[in-house]
């Protein structure tokens, strides 16, 4: 019988903590940006690598995260995941320049990445002795994400306004510190010998960045001119690369057999394309509240909490009962096409229009829309996956939808450029460019929506019966607000 750690509960509230603030990291920025494009000389097109650096770094080495935390320990892996987040966080909070600022973001990414798969391992140990138990922490754990992202736009607002921006990196310092002090209330875990695919995270992580890189650089250097195609063909390589890496070792990063499970594939690709569309209506509503209807940052962050607060309660509340009721492929495809419209109906923003009318019932649609889909997609990614691959299939997923945000932000802040979202002084042109983001990212929606109806294969009634006990840590992953 496994032995039942008595300090469980207090390790619970460590674990939540970082789990609160890992998601937090992604929203806290939103409303930092427009002042940290002043002060730092971002251009408009290039202020996105603030959430890119973030998430290209999360996403490309979040399955080395989890194997290392297989192989070295989980305790050792959280504790050095939050090292080199206070070490990111220090660096983006000191940054004079652009560069240095997505460096520290890069760092910062890093340190997610080891935190979010090693805390998971852990709260499998502390309570998979007792089913009941587990259930009820996975749903404090997941609740700590939208909790995050919701304290995460309104912290932002009141840091960026009534400090400075640097503060909603500076405090990650003392959160941090205190977090690594509690660690001693986790479980020891000892290691076990193994080899890690340094290589494969490498070439997975370098191929995903050069890929936004060159979508990023395409306006200004043209989408037909030899530096993109370069550019382009250096991702592909690099990519390819990762793919015949994972053939040739015995113990790689993602096992290409993981890609038999049943559905996993289309619950990806349903991932990728929400991401695509959510990012970049979360960041470019930040711009226009901001930079066009000329909100501080305080009222900035406030007009996104009811955006947030709406997600929250679906989250946790509502969208697994649904699950239950109908299944996963209604709410996948319902849910995006929901996004959908809410994203089509922000793309009717005026230069002259008002919180009331332009932002808050398409945002909350929009919210809706993602509060519907994104557990069901990844309760379908990993409902069909052996026990032994359930953690890989939800790295990948996790993956997945890191990589549809950061090449969807990069795309539609191309198109939003060249529609007029880089003249900051022209706000009729300003918000031609914004509009023409949030259609990209509607189509990108409903692109999501109707391949999902037309690929997603209906799941048996039981696989979705244990979804309520498991909805609660899905909505735990990356959400980004």
């Amino acid at each position: 019988m496994p032995t039942v750690n008595p300090k469980r509960w207090w390790a619970l509230a460590v674990l939540a903590t970082a789990q609160f603030m890992v998601i937090m990291d992604t929203s806290i920025i939103g409303v930092a940006l427009p002042e940290m494009q002043k002060d730092l000389g971002f251009s408009q097109g290039e202020l996105q690598w603030v959430f890119n650096a973030y998430v290209i770094a999360f996403g490309g080495l979040l399955l080395l995260g989890g194997r290392l935390s297989d192989l070295i320990g989980a305790r050792k892996i959280f504790v050095t995941g939050w090292v080199v987040m206070i070490a990111g966080s220090v660096v983006a909070a000191a940054a004079t320049t652009a560069w240095v600022e997505v460096l520290g973001r890069g760092v910062q990414g890093v340190g997610g990445a080891l935190i979010t798969p090693s805390a998971m391992t852990l709260l499998m140990m502390l309570f998979g002795h007792n089913p009941k138990e587990l259930g009820k922490a996975m749903a404090y754990y997941g609740a700590a994400a939208p909790a995050g992202g919701t304290a995460g736009v309104f912290l932002g607002g009141v840091f960026t306004e009534w400090l400075s921006w640097p503060w909603v990196f500076i405090i990650y310092i003392p959160i941090g510190l205190a977090t690594l002090a509690a660690t001693k209330v986790l479980p020891a875990v000892v290691s076990r010998r193994g080899s890690v695919d340094i290589m494969g995270a490498v070439a997975v992580t370098a191929g995903l960045a050069l890929a936004v890189f060159a979508v990023v650089r395409a306006p200004e250097a043209g989408w037909g001119s030899t530096a993109t195609a370069l550019q382009l063909v250096g991702a592909v390589v690099l990519l390819g690369l990762f793919i015949v890496i994972q053939k040739s070792l015995r113990e790689p990063l993602m096992p290409l057999s993981v890609w038999r499970v049943p559905r996993l594939g289309a619950a990806n690709l349903a991932m990728m394309l929400l991401g695509a569309a959510w990012i970049p209506m979360w960041y470019f509503l930040n711009l226009y509240l901001q930079q066009v209807l000329g909100y501080g940052a305080f009222a900035s962050g406030a007009a996104l909490v009811p955006m947030t607060v709406l997600l929250m309660i679906f989250m946790t509340m509502i969208t697994s009962r649904l699950m239950m009721k109908f299944g996963a492929k209604p709410l996948i495809a319902g849910g995006l096409l929901v996004l959908a419209a809410g994203l089509l109906w922000l793309s009717a923003v005026e230069p002259t229009g008002s919180f009331l009318v332009d932002v808050l019932p398409a945002s909350l649609v929009a919210a809706l829309g993602m509060s519907l889909a994104y557990i069901p997609v990844m309760m379908t990614a990993m409902s069909g996956a052996p026990q032994e691959q359930a953690g890989l299939a939800s790295g990948i997923v996790n993956t997945t939808y890191q990589v549809g945000s950061a090449l969807g932000l990069a795309a539609l802040t191309a198109l939003a450029t060249s529609q007029g979202a880089g003249e900051l002084s022209n706000l009729p042109a300003l918000t031609d460019g914004f509009s023409s983001a949030f259609i990209g990212a509607s189509a990108i929606a409903a692109l999501g929506g109707l391949i999902t109806l037309l690929v997603l294969r209906g799941e048996r009634r039981s696989g979705a019966s244990g979804s309520e006990q498991s909805a609660s840590t899905a909505s735990g992953e990356q959400v980004g607000v």
